[in-house]
């Protein structure tokens, strides 16, 4: 999976490709969780040198799968990713629950959550790990398949929330499905398929009609909506 890329401040990066393609992979080594051939370079620094603690303060990480085994309650769960001595992290952490919906859920347990609860839960958690307002030295949050399990209301308060961490200086990578939510939000799209980033740049220039019917072996069309442009899947 050798390329090479940057990540710069305030930046959105979106990492598609169909299933298998490598795209938890890439983000794993991305996080400092998976060694490779390559080398990642946080701040001047190889990733491998970054003590844990210290990563922890400028890099937030969601796996796509994170069972609940806990029966800690959500409130101390949320806790555990703040850092200590912050200013504000309190009151910041409120509006963050706020946005997500989550204060009724603060005394219940980790394992009576739904899917959509706990998956809200576990943003929750990496936002306020890496937010701004909060911990100074963040830089870069990264998620894998965030909008699992969330219906569209939630979608969009996550969406928000990225846009406002972006405008803070984040930088922010994700996996996605949703093609179309790529060519509308993403800065940047890396484009993989079977384990290599077969294009990268600007959304509308990777994610094509054409190269995206040679990855996923159906026919895409390419619209033109409103000034923006639309992929949709032809019969």
């Amino acid at each position: 999976m050798a390329f090479t890329a940057g990540l710069a401040a305030g930046q959105r990066v979106h990492i598609v490709g169909p299933n298998g393609a490598g795209k938890s992979t890439l983000l794993s080594l991305l996080a400092g969780l998976q060694s490779s051939e390559g080398e990642v370079i946080l701040s001047g620094t190889p990733l491998s040198l970054w003590r844990g603690p210290a990563l922890a303060r400028v890099r937030a990480w969601l796996p796509q799968q994170q069972p609940a085994l806990s029966l800690m309650p959500v409130y101390h769960y949320l806790r555990l990713h703040l850092h200590a001595n912050m200013p504000g992290a309190d009151q910041r952490l409120g509006t963050l629950l706020e946005k997500l919906q989550l204060h009724d859920k603060l005394t219940r347990p980790l394992t009576q959550l739904s899917g959509g609860e706990w998956q809200r839960v576990r943003l929750a958690a990496v936002f306020a790990q890496i937010d701004r307002q909060i911990n100074g030295q963040g830089q870069i949050l990264i998620l894998d398949e965030p909008m699992t399990a969330l219906d569209i209301a939630q979608q969009k308060a996550i969406d928000d929330l990225i846009t406002e961490q972006c405008a803070s200086g984040l930088c922010v990578v994700a996996s996605s499905h949703d093609l179309n939510h790529s060519l509308l939000h993403a800065d940047i799209a890396w484009l993989l398929y079977r384990g290599k980033v077969v294009a990268q740049g600007e959304p509308s220039g990777v994610l094509t009609a054409d190269r995206l019917s040679s990855l996923y072996h159906i026919r895409f069309r390419q619209l033109e909506l409103e000034g923006r442009t639309l992929l949709t899947v032809m019969p």
